[in-house]
């Protein structure tokens, strides 16, 4: 295993498409319009916590839990749209059974921040990462 150290950085991109928001919206129960219908553009709205699952991507790769997660939505984001995340270690702390850390995340599109927030949690000693 290699323990997670500070200042390694992660990235994923994605695009997220109608039908997966259609899925988050059922599972979610929410069924706002601006989720369900297009706009002028033809655009959907996505959910605010469906771009979140982009940080939370990366913590299941490294195999973290969550203890706490903050997140700041700036600016909506919409279907068709490429959007990169970045999950870099700001602390990690080595106790005997597990690192406990603090992440910084932020989304973009482009040079627009669309997400930033915090993730503290740990990885357990002996997990895969």
């Amino acid at each position: 295993m290699t323990p997670p150290t500070p200042g390694e950085s992660y990235t994923v991109e994605r695009t997220f498409t109608p039908e997966e928001v259609d899925r988050f919206a059922d599972l979610s129960g929410d069924t706002q319009p601006q989720h369900t219908e297009p706009d002028d553009e033809g655009r959907r709205m996505v959910h605010g916590l469906l771009t979140a699952t982009l940080p939370t991507q990366i913590g299941g790769r490294q195999k973290v839990l969550a203890h706490t997660m903050e997140f700041t939505f700036s600016r909506p984001v919409y279907t068709g749209e490429r959007i990169t995340c970045t999950w870099t270690y700001e602390s990690v702390e080595e106790r005997p059974d597990r690192y406990d850390l603090a992440a910084n995340v932020g989304c973009s599109r482009g040079d627009e921040r669309v997400l930033s927030g915090t993730v503290t949690g740990l990885v357990r000693k002996g997990e895969n990462r």
